[in-house]
C-alpha cells in the first residue's frame, strides 16, 4: 500500500491544525482535520484510520481533499437539500399566529380550549388542503 502524503500543506502545520481542530464543534469535521494532522505528523493511513475508527479510504479521501483545496475544501460538506415542507413559511407563520391568538372553540373546531395535534390535523387539512401526520405536526410545532 502506498504511503499517504501531504503534497500541499497550504501553509498549515500540525500545530496550527491542532489549534483549528479545537475550534470545530462538529465531530465529523473535527475528525477530518485530526486525520490530516496525523498523516502530516507521519502516521500511516491505516494507523490513523484505526485510531479514529474510520476506514482507510476515508482517511485517503480527506488527505486528497486537503491536498487539493486546503482546510476550506476539507471542511466543505455538501448536504442534500432535504424534503420540501408541507406548508410554506407564510402558512407556517399564519398557523403560529392562529394557535397563539385563538382557541379551537373560537374558530368553531371543537369545544376544546387548547390546541392538540388531532385538532390541528383537521384544521390544516381544511384550511390549507394539506394532509400531515400528527407526528409531523408535533415536529412542526417544536420547530416553531
Amino acid at each position: 500500500m502506498k504511503r499517504l502524503k501531504i503534497t500541499n500543506d497550504h501553509g498549515w502545520t500540525p500545530r496550527t491544525l491542532r489549534k483549528e481542530e479545537r475550534k470545530i464543534k462538529n465531530i465529523s469535521l473535527r475528525q477530518r482535520v485530526i486525520a490530516v494532522r496525523l498523516v502530516m505528523e507521519g502516521y500511516l493511513g491505516k494507523d490513523v484510520a484505526s485510531m479514529l475508527n474510520l476506514c482507510r479510504q476515508s482517511v485517503a479521501f480527506y488527505v486528497s481533499l486537503f491536498n487539493e483545496g486546503g482546510l476550506d475544501l476539507l471542511l466543505d460538506r455538501k448536504y442534500p437539500p432535504g424534503r420540501e415542507p408541507f406548508l410554506t413559511p407564510e402558512q407556517q407563520q399564519e398557523l403560529k399566529q392562529t394557535i397563539l391568538t385563538h382557541t379551537p372553540a373560537e374558530l368553531g373546531w371543537d369545544i376544546a380550549s387548547s390546541w392538540n395535534t388531532r385538532i390541528l390535523q383537521s384544521y390544516i387539512r381544511e384550511h390549507y388542503g394539506v394532509d400531515m401526520s400528527r407526528e409531523g405536526i408535533r415536529k412542526l410545532l417544536h420547530r416553531m
